[in-house]
């Protein structure tokens, strides 16, 4: 299984998104989620780096700038989605990648603070 670190400059991003109010409170995320086609088109106008933030892990082991290093994906690269984090929460509590898992916990709590 693949190991895991976590982005902390996601996690910065996220908690910037949340205090700008870009989020999605109430959405599928089966669906909103970001394919790789979605990802492609994202790189023609930004950088690595900015794709890296949209994803609260990085795949120990995979080479930067590509998209093996990049997990745990939040948004839809425009803005947060709370399900989002509910699926990073699942997902990384199911792999037992604790601190990918608690990171994801606490920004979720955030958001659910500021949204009231």
């Amino acid at each position: 299984m693949a190991r895991y670190a976590l982005n902390k400059d996601a996690v910065r991003k996220a908690r910037q998104l949340i205090d700008a109010k870009q989020y999605v409170l109430n959405s599928d995320w089966g669906v909103a989620q970001p394919r790789a086609d979605d990802e492609n088109s994202y790189l023609e106008r930004h950088t690595w780096a900015e794709l890296a933030e949209w994803h609260l892990g990085l795949t120990e082991g995979a080479a930067d700038e590509t998209k093996a290093r990049y997990a745990f994906v939040y948004g839809d690269l425009r803005r947060l989605h709370r399900t989002g984090l509910i699926a990073v929460v699942y997902r990384a509590s199911s792999w037992r990648h604790k601190e990918i898992e608690i990171a994801a916990h606490d920004l979720l709590q955030y958001l659910d603070k500021v949204t009231g």
